[in-house]
């Protein structure tokens, strides 16, 4: 028996309308912040994701070549894209823009719970404005879509300049080997590494930075920054809006990418693999062809929200059956039509047996059994049965569409 492919999963009616309830929600939350849907291939050139990374990506990609011999790559993700979409098609939009998407990407990674080859990401990409206005935009924006979603979650927010002004007059190898170890909170790695370096005393900064939760103390060991009062607007920003957050300047994700303001979410009750959401500010267009154009976005996993959301019952059921005998077979299907230009779930049943047998198998199922016998077409009626209560009556069409929607709006 053929199976499906490692690392990627099959989703049952249940299950599907769940998510499509969440991607539901997600999308119009973004909608009332003024973000618009844009859509990307699944297959890009391989260089757009191996020109900021590097070739060493490709091993965790599914990468190929085309029958004419173009090397191309299912997408890892879809930021690269979205601004790849920008430099191509939007460099004359009207600024910022507001963009938000939601699609499958795929990495050849090894499987495990919450990690697989074939994931979905909601996404936004604010593009071409740079401020803290801006950059506050984006996490509350983050903070509401995963409220809407109804999970537990903690909000950590960083900034890269904490970090480089401790890295900064380092080798650039030594930077990118520490910058690894930070990216991947591997602090026994990096303890090792600075000990055999002899910066036993980095390392001391670099813990009581990572370990600061006070923009004060955070100065105190990077001393005066650059950028330290927009750093400061930014912070003004989310605590005048009532978020809660965790200062955490020891956040490296994506050093060699993002530029300023970074930040994660974690779901309470994921376990290791934990992390929800990632973002920040970044500029890409440049390396794509267009100019240096100021962004700010996250990613969401979308998978592991759905997660975090635990075991839920269906997202609905459905609301009416429609049972009937050969005679009034004609006038079911009317009725069903009916129904369902009102907007109810309805189903035929399909078995042909006795009344009573489809009635019971309805009942699996349903809300209300329509039924349909000879004297209901005759006098262009419906027998309209409640299942949860077991009451009958037998309605005019326009009277059994208002008894059985009503019913539903409750």
């Amino acid at each position: 028996m053929l199976q499906k492919p490692r690392g990627t999963r099959d989703f049952l009616p249940d299950e599907m309308e769940q998510r499509r309830e969440v991607e539901g929600t997600m999308r119009q939350i973004a909608g009332t912040w003024g973000y618009r849907e844009v859509c990307t291939p699944e297959f890009e050139e391989l260089e757009l994701f191996t020109i900021r990374s590097g070739d060493g990506i490709i091993q965790e990609m599914y990468a190929f070549e085309d029958k004419g011999g173009r090397k191309l790559a299912l997408r890892p993700e879809i930021t690269a894209p979205v601004l790849r979409l920008y430099v191509n098609e939007g460099k004359t939009l009207p600024k910022p823009l507001r963009w938000f998407y939601f699609a499958d990407c795929f990495r050849y990674e090894r499987p495990q719970k919450g990690r697989y080859r074939q994931f979905w990401q909601f996404g936004i990409e604010l593009i071409g404005v740079d401020s803290p206005m801006a950059e506050a935009e984006v996490i509350l924006l983050a903070r509401d879509l995963l409220t809407a979603c109804d999970i537990s979650f903690s909000i950590h927010i960083g900034h890269l300049s904490f970090m480089r002004s401790l890295l900064s007059g380092l080798d650039p190898d030594e930077q990118k080997k520490i910058r690894m170890f930070l990216d991947k909170k591997d602090t026994e790695g990096l303890g090792a590494y600075l000990s055999s370096m002899g910066m036993e005393d980095l390392l001391e900064r670099l813990t009581a930075l990572a370990e600061s939760r006070r923009l004060d103390d955070v100065f105190a060991i990077t001393g005066d920054l650059q950028d330290q009062d927009r750093i400061e607007e930014l912070f003004s920003i989310l605590d005048g809006s009532g978020l809660e957050y965790t200062l955490d300047p020891g956040i490296a994700r994506g050093l060699d990418y993002y530029t300023g303001m970074v930040f994660e979410i974690f779901a309470e009750n994921l376990g290791a693999e934990n992390q929800v959401l990632g973002g920040g500010t970044y500029s890409l267009a440049h390396l794509f062809g267009g100019e240096e154009t100021p962004s700010c976005g996250f990613a969401i996993g979308f998978d592991r929200v759905m997660v975090a959301r635990g075991e839920r019952g269906p997202v609905s059921s459905t609301v009416a059956g429609v049972a009937f005998t050969p005679e009034g077979r004609d006038w079911a299907i009317t009725v069903a039509g009916a129904f369902r230009e009102a907007g109810i779930r309805t189903e035929l049943v399909l078995s042909g047996k006795s009344l009573g047998n489809q009635i019971s198998h309805i009942a699996r199922s349903a809300d209300y059994a329509l039924i349909i016998g000879e004297r209901e077409c005759e006098l262009r009626k419906v027998t309209v049965k409640n299942l949860r209560t077991g009451t009958q009556d037998m309605l005019l069409l326009t009277d059994a569409i208002r008894e059985v929607s009503g019913s539903e709006s409750c």
